[in-house]
């Protein structure tokens, strides 16, 4: 037996017993009397940007006052214009490196933390919540759940090739204890609530 096999077997054999996942009762989760209310505030506690669109007009001339710009925009929700889904997913990470800003579709919130999903059937890019500068996400009020227990409850992992919670810009403060925004991520993130 090799010493390879050796450390493997040692390994298997020092498991720790499966232990059955507890029953959560959803009758102590938290409750929110507005998860609307909350969601906003958790948004606003992690720093990121609310705009209450009354209409989903009012997010497309934002988008398009801000293609007016010099800057790299992509857009990557259908229902506020004509999509660059070809063009993200033709870019490599050097040619998305250059990006400015992009507009996503949020999956679902979660109002405890101000947690956005995010799902790859959406996203003509992987990259792009994480390699642009500003992070601009449309989310429609009614995804809107009070926990993360609920979140979990409506995403299907099995379905999707990828997915990931977003919560705010990109913050660390690891190193020396020196806060650095953008490090991992979007400097900036704006949430449009239709």
């Amino acid at each position: 037996m090799s010493a390879r096999e050796k450390i493997l077997n040692a390994i298997a054999s020092s498991q720790p017993s499966p232990v059955a996942i507890p029953a959560i009762d959803k009758r102590v989760l938290i409750h929110y009397s507005d998860v609307l209310v909350q969601f906003k505030q958790s948004l606003q506690n992690i720093g990121a940007t609310i705009v209450e669109a009354d209409h989903v007009s009012r997010v497309r001339e934002a988008l398009e006052t801000m293609r007016l710009s010099e800057h790299f925009i992509l857009n990557g929700v259908a229902a506020i214009g004509e999509t660059d889904a070809l063009l993200a997913q033709t870019l490599t990470a050097p040619g998305l490196n250059v990006l400015y800003q992009a507009w996503l579709p949020g999956t679902l919130g979660v109002a405890e933390n101000g947690a956005i999903w995010l799902e790859d059937r959406h996203l003509p890019h992987r990259l792009l919540p994480f390699i642009c500068e500003h992070l601009v996400l449309v989310l429609e009020r009614s995804a809107i759940v009070p926990t993360l227990h609920q979140a979990m409850e409506r995403i299907s992992l099995h379905t999707n090739g990828f997915g990931v919670f977003i919560a705010g810009p990109s913050k660390t403060a690891d190193i020396e204890q020196s806060l650095v925004i953008g490090a991992h991520g979007a400097r900036q993130l704006t949430v449009y609530l239709l």
